[in-house]
């Protein structure tokens, strides 16, 4: 095991799983650096181009990590360990990520660590910054998990034990956001600017259709296909319909969706008698949502745990964070490990 300076143990983190390169350095727990690189070159085509995401990648990479090594105030030959996310994701993105830690653990000799991309999501809540005070979650916890690709709620019985007690069956909330964003011709990625344009809105001014699946799944096709034909009914009358409420639309949509995650995530609560709950991934950054997760703990006496708008995102520093904690349990991994595009907690 490498020996570092006053036995620090440093982890960088690296993220690849879609189109922002990030890179960061924890260090015994504490955030030193955390960069991210995005990519704009998808915006002009509504989606993540996963060619040009997995080439932007490759040009990122090599500046952003010693960029963050650079921040963090240390050296190359003080990491202990290099952690980077295996999957979910797209595979070309996420081999550039895998082949580079590959690479800086062999040349360095130092261990590698594989991180489920979704784990690191929930484990975010547990990133510490310099002189500040923070408090975490007690074990076991519910953590709604939110993003383009998933809709979850976990319970999570430790670090590295954490089971799926409701997803959605078809789309996630953020591609809820996302498609019916890009039907209003807002630009990509939606959920932002649905959420800046629901700030001048009526929330109550339209009705959406809200699923009704059994247990605490999820189900966000039928909202899409509701607000779809709303719109097309409504243009058939005023062509400028969409510009004439398009604040009221988001405000509107943005409720339904928020109103659906959080009803599934007070069944769950009840159901396990837990009261320790978190949010993580993307869309846990919108503020309507962490909202009503605050309104609804002084509701039902819940302990919550929203983690920084920049944990929030795809981002290496909840990659570090997981390396760490798999780093104290000597979980690493060998060099034949390979990306997977697709997986379960």
């Amino acid at each position: 095991m490498k020996a570092t300076k006053n036995d620090e143990i440093n982890i960088l983190g690296i993220e690849s799983s879609c189109d922002d390169t990030s890179a960061a350095i924890i260090s015994n727990g504490v955030i030193l650096s955390n960069i991210v690189a995005n990519q704009k070159v998808h915006e002009e085509y509504g989606g993540v181009v996963p060619e040009l995401a997995s080439r932007a990648h490759q040009k990122n990479i090599i500046p952003v990590v010693d960029l963050a090594i650079k921040r963090a105030g240390i050296s190359k030959t003080d990491i202990s360990a290099v952690a980077f996310t295996r999957g979910p994701g797209l595979l070309g993105s996420l081999l550039v990520g895998t082949s580079f830690a590959k690479g800086f653990s062999l040349a360095s000799g130092i261990p590698l660590i594989e991180v489920n991309h979704l784990e690191a999501h929930v484990l975010a809540i547990f990133i510490r910054e310099k002189e500040e005070e923070y408090s975490y979650p007690d074990f076991p916890f519910l953590c709604l998990l939110v993003s383009g690709g998933n809709s979850q709620i976990i319970l999570v019985r430790n670090y590295f034990d954490m089971v799926i007690i409701g997803q959605t069956i078809d789309d996630a909330a953020g591609e809820a956001f996302d498609k019916c964003a890009k039907v209003m011709g807002l630009p990509y990625p939606g959920g932002p600017h649905v959420e800046k344009l629901a700030k001048k809105g009526d929330p109550l001014r339209f009705k959406f259709a809200k699923p009704r699946i059994a247990g605490l799944d999820y189900s966000f096709s039928g909202l899409k296909t509701s607000f779809l034909y709303f719109l097309r009914d409504n243009l058939k009358e005023n062509k400028n319909f969409i510009e004439e409420n398009k604040a009221d639309l988001c405000a509107s949509l943005q409720l339904t969706i928020v109103d659906i995650l959080i009803n599934k995530l007070k069944k769950a609560a009840r159901q396990t008698g837990i009261r320790e709950i978190t949010i993580a991934g993307g869309v846990s950054a919108n503020l309507k949502l962490r909202h009503s997760l605050e309104a609804n703990a002084d509701k039902y006496d819940w302990n919550i745990y929203i983690p920084k708008f920049e944990y929030t995102m795809d981002n290496a520093a909840m990659i570090a964070m997981t390396g760490y904690f798999k780093y104290l349990e000597r979980k690493f991994t060998g060099y034949d490990v390979v990306p997977f595009a697709r997986t379960q907690l």
